[in-house]
């Protein structure tokens, strides 16, 4: 390409020139003709301290600034370097200010005409790509970043990365390159400059299109395989014999050992298949249970014709079976099999929404970079899943207009039926003997079938299925969603839903009952109505919430008691107001929709376009209805309703909940009564060496069965030690600003034993957030990484991966950190749980559930709290242990576990392992002795 680019990168003193930050080392990268031709780097004097902060950043300090030139002396050099060129950077405003400032002070023009992002270009050209962030995109694209933060790595990083996806730029296709030309002019950037000179090159080059990609209406997309159903040429019987196991994943599983607890696992389940029984199977960290599911199900479903339905708690854990699990096992087995995975239908695009959106005039810059990106992705996916994408906030909200969610369109009056990727999905899966979902698609098909029929079921992580039909049969209502909603709908601005529907219909010159004006006044009234009733709730939320509460997110269970107080009555009555005016609403939308459907077969494709979109939303405010109905009606028993609010309990913050209080009649009778054979699979099921407490929860108690316990194959005796200090005071008779200043001190001493490379479990993230204050004030821990959930920025998997790049840091975790996240090797070495993790007797769903077990004349306390928090505790300790290489320290910081009868339950839940109890002091050196071992 004819550009010249010269990609700099500077680190500074601070953020802001304007505030007094200047350039303390810059690094250009001279770029032409595809190629690196040269770098100018220098250290700059900036005449301003350097913040301890940045030092430690950066790794540049007073000792390495303080002979550098001043940036006046080098500014010659600079500008002459920028002259001509395209300016690039990763962050392009922060290196363009900080250039612009320091090249004025020096009594000098900027040359800087034209400038390009790397950050917008690679959101773009990598819509897959897991971060944007310059270290994280080198990791991804192998590049070479040896010092970060350091101006010359930086830049040279940058400048490999524009070459990157200069290439990438260079092989789209001229259909694609049309469209990206055409969004950027509405970008405030360069990137129109950039991918016209790209566009320009490519004229010059006869190209076809490559095989493996479509155009079809304006649009480049990868085709998709025709599925067609493959029978094995000869049919294999199921490898009954250990050796026989063994040499079939021998060769394609790395570092692969037999263990007999996995081949164990294999014939439980064959076995389940076989007899048209359900089985419950609890396999220990380390038995390798993917596989042990997978494979007698693969040989089964072939030998049957039988499909069978793998389903996972997560989306995540969905991906790994396809692209990890059964790929070994596809190279391994000696037939072809299919493996397919379906998710709920708005995670797929809808290519006619799609469509009709490029050509809208006006869009955001988060829609319009969303747009591009898609276009891109289009080229390269096979699924039209949006989970490969990663989106900003704005590029989710644009998600929402252009998912498949199934409204009307249907694929007779779709010109894009023949590249839908939910209907293809759904081909797929039709076509495949293993299907991959989770546990809220298959609790939807419980409901509503919409997976292939399969009377085989296998459910992982099964000790989250209960909590997962709770949350998917019941239902839940909050402020912001009404009035994103209400916001949408409108009727005076000409992209409002409304505005557009009455556009529509006013072409039928037909007479309407609901005039236009009487839905703009509900709307109207339907605002303030909203208003006022999630005032009248995080009031009432408010007046109920007792002192100890104050610093939590506030929460109040609707009981017997509050539905008949006055400030009940005030919210149904204010809720039945909003009914009427939203079925004003909802009938002048039906009323014009119903018009319209008439006529979808002379409709252009932008008016189906936005019939579909229309269609969805009506469905979606239809739900707002039911869900207020719902969630305001009279008590059903085995129900619970809630409301929930932030700290401050403010109106737009407030939502309400329902949810059954048990499930076991909803799966006994549409799963297990229903399924031939259910399997059912976690690390933690039992309690009490029983699967009692998990089968009463889920409802098969009552069905017949395999149950089977297979033991961990590590050798935990040598692996971990359980260490309990008993100098800590009693929490329920300490003040918590006491007890909590006794933990933090505990867990200095044990940090320095260990060196960091601790996770510490709380069940409360008021004594998390109190601990890690009193151990960030703490001058003990300044050469440690303090991090923790809620408190430090990030989601939980960014602080985890944070966590993993730091030799000494410790992160604090509440409830999601006790499972679910997998740290193996030296970066996890000790794990401390503050409280033995009960439930708060005061959550809406746990008191309501200790009310009701009371009532049926049983113990609450042993027939629910203890066997819950016993499994939750099995998941934190199964963080430690991951791999048979990974070693480490288990404390518990709760005295319960030595002073109450039931805390043995607790130590027989865990494996067998060594285990001291003592003064903190005392205890110190095992802990490092232990370590030190290991």
């Amino acid at each position: 390409m004819a550009d010249k680019y010269v990609v700099v990168d500077v680190e500074t003193t601070g953020n802001s020139y304007v505030k007094g930050s200047r350039v303390m080392q810059i690094s250009a990268v001279v770029v032409e003709n595809g190629r690196i031709m040269d770098q100018y780097t220098s250290f700059v004097n900036p005449e301003v301290p350097i913040p301890s902060f940045i030092k430690e950043l950066t790794g540049i300090g007073e000792e390495e600034v303080a002979k550098a030139p001043k940036f006046k002396e080098i500014a010659g050099v600079v500008q002459s370097l920028l002259e001509g060129a395209v300016f690039v950077a990763h962050n392009v405003k922060f290196d363009h200010s900080f250039l612009a400032g320091e090249l004025e002070a020096a009594g000098l023009t900027s040359p800087i005409k034209k400038t390009l992002d790397t950050v917008e270009l690679a959101n773009i050209l990598l819509p897959e790509a897991n971060s944007y962030k310059l270290e994280e995109l080198s990791d991804q694209m192998e590049l070479e970043h040896i010092t970060p933060h350091q101006a010359d790595s930086d830049a040279l990083a940058t400048a490999e990365l524009l070459l990157i996806l200069l290439e990438k730029a260079k092989s789209l296709p001229i259909e694609t390159l049309d469209m990206l030309c055409k969004l950027s002019k509405k970008l405030n950037s360069n990137m129109l400059s950039f991918f016209e000179s790209v566009r320009k090159e490519k004229d010059s080059l006869l190209e076809n299109l490559p095989d493996d990609l479509d155009w079809f209406r304006g649009i480049v997309l990868k085709k998709k395989e025709i599925p067609f159903k493959e029978t094995p040429i000869r049919s294999f019987d199921y490898p009954e014999k250990m050796d026989d196991k063994t040499k079939l994943l021998q060769p394609y599983l790395e570092k692969f050992e037999p263990r007999d607890g996995q081949f164990e696992m294999m014939d439980t389940v064959h076995d389940s298949y076989r007899t048209d029984r359900h089985a419950v199977i609890e396999a220990g960290t380390g038995i390798g249970k993917t596989i042990a599911y997978l494979l007698p199900s693969i040989y089964f479903s072939i030998a049957t014709e039988e499909k069978v339905i793998i389903s996972t708690y997560t989306i995540q854990l969905q991906h790994q079976i396809l692209e990890k699990e059964i790929k070994v096992l596809k190279e391994a087995i000696p037939f072809s099999f299919r493996a397919a995975l379906i998710k709920g239908r708005e995670h797929y695009i809808n290519m006619l929404k799609f469509e009709q959106t490029l050509m809208e005039p006006d869009s955001s810059y988060d829609e319009t970079i969303t747009k591009m990106k898609i276009l891109i992705w289009l080229l390269e996916t096979e699924t039209g899943d949006m989970d490969e994408l990663n989106l900003s906030s704005g590029g989710k909200l644009y998600w929402k207009r252009i998912c498949n969610d199934g409204s009307f369109v249907d694929q007779y009056n779709d010109p894009w039926a023949s590249h839908d990727f939910y209907l293809y999905s759904k081909k797929l899966a039709e076509h495949a003997e293993i299907i991959i979902t989770n546990h809220s698609m298959l609790i939807a098909d419980l409901k509503h079938q919409i997976l292939p029929k399969s009377r085989y079921v296998v459910i992982d992580e099964a000790h989250h299925l209960e909590k997962s039909v709770r949350t998917n049969l019941g239902r839940q209502l909050d402020y912001q969603h009404i009035k994103f909603l209400l916001g949408k709908l409108g009727t005076t601005e000409k992209k409002k839903r409304f505005y557009v529907l009455e556009k529509h219909t006013a072409k039928l010159n037909a007479s309407l009952s609901r005039d236009s004006f009487l839905v703009d006044r509900a709307i109207e009234d339907l605002e303030a109505e909203t208003d006022d009733l999630f005032m009248l709730l995080s009031q009432l939320l408010k007046n109920y919430q007792s002192h100890k509460e104050k610093n939590r997110r506030a929460k109040l269970r609707v009981t017997e008691n509050i539905r008949s107080s006055g400030s009940w009555q005030r919210v149904i009555l204010c809720a039945e107001r909003f009914l009427d005016f939203h079925k004003l609403i909802l009938d002048g939308m039906d009323e014009r929709l119903s018009l319209i459907k008439k006529m979808q077969t002379s409709l252009k494709p932008s008016e189906l376009a936005f019939l579909e979109e229309m269609t969805g939303f009506y469905d979606e405010w239809a739900e707002i209805g039911q869900q207020v109905k719902y969630l305001l009606a009279h008590y059903v028993a085995n129900e619970v309703i809630w409301l929930e609010s932030d700290q401050k309990i403010s109106a737009n913050r407030t939502s309400i909940h329902r949810q059954p209080l048990n499930i076991d009649q909803f799966l006994a009778e549409k799963l297990f009564r229903v399924k031939k054979s259910v399997i059912l699979t976690s690390a933690s099921l039992t309690t009490n060496n029983t699967f009692k407490f998990f089968n009463d929860e889920i409802g098969i108690h009552s069905f017949d069965r395999i149950e089977t316990r297979i033991a961990s194959p590590f050798p935990y005796q040598q692996m971990v030690k359980l260490f309990i200090p008993t100098d800590l005071p009693d929490i329920s008779a300490t003040p918590m600003e006491e007890y909590v200043e006794s933990i933090a001190c505990h867990l200095i001493a044990v940090a320095n034993a260990a060196e960091g490379r601790m996770l510490v479990l709380f069940t409360s993230h008021e004594m998390l957030r109190k601990t890690y204050e009193l151990l960030c004030d703490s001058n003990e821990l300044a050469d440690f990484v303090l991090l923790a959930h809620g408190v430090s920025s990030g989601s939980r998997g960014k602080l985890v991966k944070n966590f993993q790049q730091f030799q000494k840091a410790i992160l604090l975790g509440t409830n999601s950190f006790w499972e679910g996240i997998d740290i193996p090797g030296e970066n996890l070495s000790c794990i401390v749980v503050v409280r033995l993790p009960f439930s708060p007797i005061d959550e809406p769903v746990t008191a309501a559930k200790l009310e009701s077990i009371k009532a049926s004349g049983k113990n609450p306390f042993s027939a629910y709290s203890l066997p819950e928090a016993i499994i939750q505790f099995k998941q934190g300790f199964g963080r430690l242990i991951r791999k048979k290489t990974d070693s480490g320290v288990f404390f518990v910081f709760d005295q319960r576990i030595m002073t109450t009868v039931y805390g043995k339950a607790f130590i027989k839940s865990i494996p067998s392992i060594g285990m001291e109890k003592g003064a903190l002091s005392n205890l110190i050196p095992s802990v490092e002795q232990w370590l030190e071992k290991k």
